[in-house]
């Protein structure tokens, strides 16, 4: 496919790392952005997380030169990029509306940027795109004719015919329904490691950016509150903010009152629990305590174990196919879930009402500090 025409200003050539360099964003007295640096290596998939409002949006759009920041730089490899325009950059960008052109064809639609440029090849490197994006039998078709996700498709080939150094993808997925969501999940995975293009997906799906990306930044308020694997951030969440925002955790404001070996022991609502410290980012005094929802265990018995236990009541019992959640109220008064896999042969007889116990590995748990909000909100059931 054909590459960016070099331009007189050299931005179209940029090549290498993206860098944003204590980049931050104003609009009159609000603060989009908060003093960002990160660094997305060349040829990753890239996730931006957050909540409406957190600033990833205006992250993006300072990226593709459609904002420029108050302060700071954003370069690509040792080019700055600070204050060009958005054509002069290497960069495109995938919207959740798709934008394409209804009287044209989706060859025509592809070749559109080439052909404008004066490529010779532009209607070979259209063909090219729509056999990535495996879109090759509807080239004749014009965008009316297309479903949803075919016109997704198109959109995508549409940017990726330019071949930028960086493609940036705006909740492209936000307009699909949950099946098709999940196949362009699986589809844009495909096309990134086939292409290798850095691609930088904004989202507000979890599930979304922890099934494509490599790296995931979970943003909040203008900053990133974590960023890595999303295993990792998963597993081990470093915020109150992140343990909520990125799956479920059931969480219990606790005081740290020893250590065991290479555990903290910690009095949360009178129940003794034990985090490892290599798993918790606060070690004395007041600490929040967190474990998610699957790696808890519900019985009626009384567990032998040493700690990691407690004593509830249930509250609500959903069968969801391949899992039961279970609501529970623990002696703190928060309201706890628990998952468990359907795997046994005989029904689930537990109801409302029923005294139960839960239990857990101590390994699985983690703590942070203490977040008024967070505690609070841990007091109601997701």
């Amino acid at each position: 496919m054909a590459l960016f025409s070099s331009g007189g200003s050299g931005f179209r050539t940029a090549k290498g790392d993206l860098n944003l360099e204590s980049v931050t964003k104003q609009f009159a007295s609000f603060t989009a952005v908060d003093d960002l640096s990160l660094t997305v290596p060349r040829g990753s998939f890239f996730a931006l997380l957050g909540p409406s409002g957190c600033g990833k949006t205006t992250t993006l759009r300072m990226v593709a030169g459609l904002e420029q920041p108050t302060r700071g730089r954003i370069l690509i490899g040792d080019t700055d990029l600070t204050g060009s325009k958005p054509y002069e950059r290497p960069v495109n960008t995938v919207f959740q509306s798709y934008a394409l052109f209804p009287h044209l064809t989706i060859r025509d639609n592809v070749g559109f940027g080439p052909k404008r440029r004066g490529d010779a090849d532009a209607a070979k490197a259209a063909d090219d795109a729509l056999e990535l994006v495996q879109m090759s039998g509807f080239a004749a078709r014009k965008p009316a004719q297309l479903s949803g996700g075919q016109q997704q498709r198109v959109a995508l080939a549409r940017a990726l015919v330019n071949r930028p150094e960086v493609l940036l993808l705006d909740e492209p997925l936000g307009a699909l329904d949950l099946k098709l969501r999940r196949q362009m999940q699986v589809e844009l995975k495909r096309i990134q490691t086939e292409v290798g293009l850095t691609f930088i997906h904004v989202t507000h799906d979890q599930e979304e950016a922890m099934t494509m990306a490599d790296t995931v930044a979970v943003m909040n308020a203008g900053q990133i509150e974590q960023m890595g694997h999303p295993e990792e951030l998963y597993d081990l969440p470093r915020t109150s903010f992140v343990a909520n925002f990125v799956g479920q955790s059931n969480l219990g404001v606790g005081e740290v009152t020893g250590t065991d070996g290479d555990n903290l022991v910690v009095d949360v609502a009178g129940t003794s629990v034990r985090i490892p410290k290599a798993r918790s980012a606060v070690h004395s005094g007041k600490i929040m305590f967190g474990v998610r929802p699957e790696k808890v265990r519900i019985t009626t018995d009384q567990p032998t174990g040493a700690g990691n236990d407690v004593k509830a009541t249930l509250v609500d019992v959903s069968f969801t196919g391949v899992a039961t959640q279970y609501l529970v109220t623990v002696p703190s008064g928060s309201t706890w879930a628990v998952y468990e896999q359907n795997l046994d042969v005989e029904r689930n007889t537990l109801r409302p009402g029923d005294t139960v116990w839960l239990e857990w590995d101590s390994g699985h748990a983690f703590g942070v500090e203490v977040d008024e909000a967070a505690a609070a909100e841990a007091k109601v059931a997701s």
